[in-house]
């Protein structure tokens, strides 16, 4: 018989804290919005910690659309995951659901957030993972995933803002199976 508790064992696969960061970009909220809504342009922002990007299907705007790519983080033996838009509200928000780490077994979410800022809009950027097993959830603990996360989402959200202000820093976008 398990020493644990049922709160105990439920607090162990809950839900890792959401990692969130904030940007104020310089251009209306509906063209940054368009630019986010098309998942092919994410790896032009991303692409310093998310690698090998292949989108999962051919139109790469809207609800459905999705793309796999690979964790650029040391030691990461199961780096693969997959994100897909599940909802798409113009010009207010992004949702993107997907599945990583070993066996796919780890559910991760992820948010943009619009919102009018002076002349600019404000974009936020969280994750948050659900990993299935209380051993996902301690070796991501021990492997500093949240402050790997942290520190991409961050650099991701300047660069995003370098490409749409000064159209600068841009990067490849993702292609369907590498063409």
């Amino acid at each position: 018989q398990s020493r644990l508790t049922a709160p105990a064992a439920i607090r162990l696969t809950a839900a890792v804290d959401p990692v969130t960061s904030t940007i104020t970009i310089g251009r209306p909220r509906e063209e940054v919005f368009d630019y986010l809504a098309d998942i092919a342009n994410h790896p032009e922002f991303c692409d310093h910690y998310l690698k090998d990007w292949r989108l999962t299907r051919v139109d790469s705007v809207g609800t459905g659309a999705g793309a796999r790519f690979r964790r650029d983080k040391r030691f990461d033996r199961f780096g693969w995951e997959d994100m897909t838009f599940i909802q798409v509200e113009r010009p207010y928000r992004i949702v993107a659901a997907g599945r990583g780490g070993k066996f796919n077994r780890t559910k991760t979410y992820t948010t943009w957030t619009l919102s009018p800022s002076g002349g600019g809009t404000q974009v936020e950027h969280t994750t948050e993972s659900e990993p299935a097993l209380p051993t996902d959830r301690i070796m991501g603990g021990l492997g500093g995933t949240r402050r790997w996360f942290k520190r991409g989402g961050r650099k991701a959200l300047q660069r995003l803002q370098s490409i749409l202000e000064e159209d600068h820093d841009r990067g490849a976008r993702a292609t369907v199976a590498g063409v």
